[in-house]
């Protein structure tokens, strides 16, 4: 049980952490990206590489919940409470972004997440 709560907790932050080093990679690799995250007035690379970003940042989340929960619960755990975490961020920069933005990255976000914790098994089996 204490396992599980760890492996939510890890996933959760985890995922925060991955994407603000990942942001900081977008802020120093794409031109004009750290000139346009204050109006959030991004390009289509810009927008697909933030998209991407969060691809990233759910599978390696779910990896680590997993490694740390052994457990199958810990990861559908994290993967929710990170989506109900988004809903509300989404719902306020609804204006922001074009909806395909805001569709692709809620409803990838559980999926990659779980897949990520899946990958653990796999490199554990190897």
């Amino acid at each position: 049980m204490i396992r599980s709560i760890i492996g939510v907790i890890v996933g959760i932050v985890g995922w925060f952490v991955i994407a603000t080093v990942g942001n900081w990679v977008l802020r120093a690799a794409v031109p004009g990206y750290a000139e346009s995250e204050p109006t959030m007035n991004f390009t289509l690379a810009m927008m697909l590489g933030r998209l991407v970003l969060g691809l990233v940042s759910s599978v390696g989340a779910g990896f680590l919940c997993a490694v740390m929960a052994r457990g199958k619960t810990a990861p559908k755990i994290a993967a929710a409470i990170i989506l109900i975490l988004f809903l509300p961020v989404h719902y306020m920069l609804w204006d922001k972004f074009p909806i395909w933005y805001h569709l692709f990255f809620l409803i990838t976000l559980v999926p990659a997440f779980l897949i990520g914790a899946a990958l653990r098994k796999g490199a554990r089996s190897s």
